[in-house]
């Protein structure tokens, strides 16, 4: 490690770090030798440097929200089609985990201008592809990022909702994506299912998703998000649709995941392919996930599907799809081959450096590896083992309070 190599330390208390946004989350970026390369001292460290267990995380750089609890870990990579890897753990806001369980899509698209900062990646005049392999999903993504004078060029003119101003645009682009998690792109064999007595549809793009319509959930699928959260019964009947449709999914057991994300859909009000609500899994997005987006887009043009009965998808090999969600639309490039297989997928992003430096961590929660290889704790959290207090609509009865959110996907 560098800086007098704390990693020879029992415990790690400092580590170089850039801040940065992507997309429409941020997080702590970080060389994998600039971390403990103990596995349970890593995540100790990134939960005290979150200031996680807390709801309000004010001992540390998190966020109090899962969209600004995240971690990149990046490396030089030793494969003939990647550059760097990528690592994704979403740090959890009120408990002492950290997982590694699915991919950030959001997050992924600062990897490539941290990779070209930290000089992993040498930047070229005009434009650097960055060839990224995601570790999470063990996939290949491509970041076109803007670089001018062999620095990263931030400054630009591309926009997206959810964030203020403009920025210089990142293109992500994906292949060969599908059942990335799930093993198949339709994980049940079947373009609609039936659920807990709701027909919804199965898929995985880049993020394992529950696709329903709001209508058979009781909603309208025009609520904002705090509506959403504090729907009680709503989110104690999405659970149990979750939980019914992992097995489905190949992914056994997901009451300690956070996967699969379940995306409410309805028609489209702002001119868009449709519209959307995702919860993920406990807490209602502030828009959509990077991954979570693309997945919902194949689900509309998968013919027989939930979605692509009131989708609108235009024609063509090549498509746009506007995916609109609470702050505005997120939109997704979509190519067809002749046989009408999808063969890629990309999404424009912006990222931004917020600060780079030394980030020091405080008094670090006892973890444990639990069976799945995640960080946990039990009655060692900063509240003194009591459950936190997350306000209203945080939590439901019968069920696990979490605000994990997860991934952005």
């Amino acid at each position: 490690m560098s800086d007098a190599a704390c990693r020879d330390k029992e415990t790690a208390d400092r580590a170089p770090c850039m801040w940065m946004r992507g997309g429409t989350s941020k997080g702590g970026f970080f060389l994998k030798s600039d971390l403990p390369g103990d596995r349970v001292e890593r995540d100790r460290f990134l939960l005290s440097i979150m200031g996680s267990p807390d709801p309000r995380q004010i001992d540390g750089m998190g966020g109090a929200d899962p969209l600004t609890s995240k971690v990149a870990v990046v490396e030089e990579s030793k494969r003939n089609d990647a550059d760097v890897q990528y690592l994704f753990l979403q740090v959890m806001v009120d408990k002492a985990v950290v997982t590694d369980a699915q991919n950030c899509g959001n997050l992924l698209s600062a990897v490539g201008p941290f990779a070209i900062e930290r000089g992993l990646v040498a930047a070229e005049n005009g434009q650097s592809r960055v060839r990224i392999f995601m570790e999470n999903t063990g996939k290949v993504a491509t970041a076109t990022v803007s670089t001018r004078d062999g620095r990263v060029d931030y400054d630009g003119n591309a926009r997206i909702d959810g964030v203020p101003g403009s920025a210089s645009p990142v293109l992500l682009s994906f292949k060969d994506i599908a059942g990335s998690t799930c093993g198949a792109l339709l994980p049940s064999g079947n373009a609609v299912d039936e659920v807990e007595g709701t027909r919804v549809t199965l898929i995985d793009n880049g993020m394992p998703t529950v696709v329903l319509r709001a209508k058979d959930m009781g909603i309208s699928g025009r609520e904002s998000r705090r509506e959403l959260e504090e729907n009680q019964s709503l989110r104690q009947r999405l659970e149990k649709i979750r939980l019914g449709a992992a097995p489905l999914m190949n992914l056994g057991d997901v009451r300690e995941k956070t996967i699969p994300k379940l995306t409410m859909i309805s028609p489209a009000q702002n001119g868009g392919a449709i519209s959307t609500r995702t919860f993920i899994p406990h807490r209602c997005h502030a828009s959509i996930g990077v991954l979570g987006a693309i997945s919902v887009a194949s689900a509309c043009l998968m013919p027989g599907s939930i979605a692509r009965e009131m989708a609108k998808t235009g024609d063509g090999l090549k498509k746009i799809l506007d995916i609109e969600h609470p702050i505005g639309k997120t939109s997704i490039f979509v190519e067809f081959d002749a046989s009408g297989s999808i063969v890629d997928t990309g999404i424009l992003r912006t990222a931004r450096k917020l600060f780079d430096g030394v980030v020091f961590a405080g008094p670090q929660p006892v973890a444990k590896t639990t069976a799945n290889g995640k960080a946990g704790n039990e009655n060692t959290k900063r509240n003194n083992g009591k459950k936190p207090d997350l306000g209203a609509g945080a939590g439901e009865a019968g069920m696990v309070d979490r605000a994990e959110g997860g991934a952005n996907g």
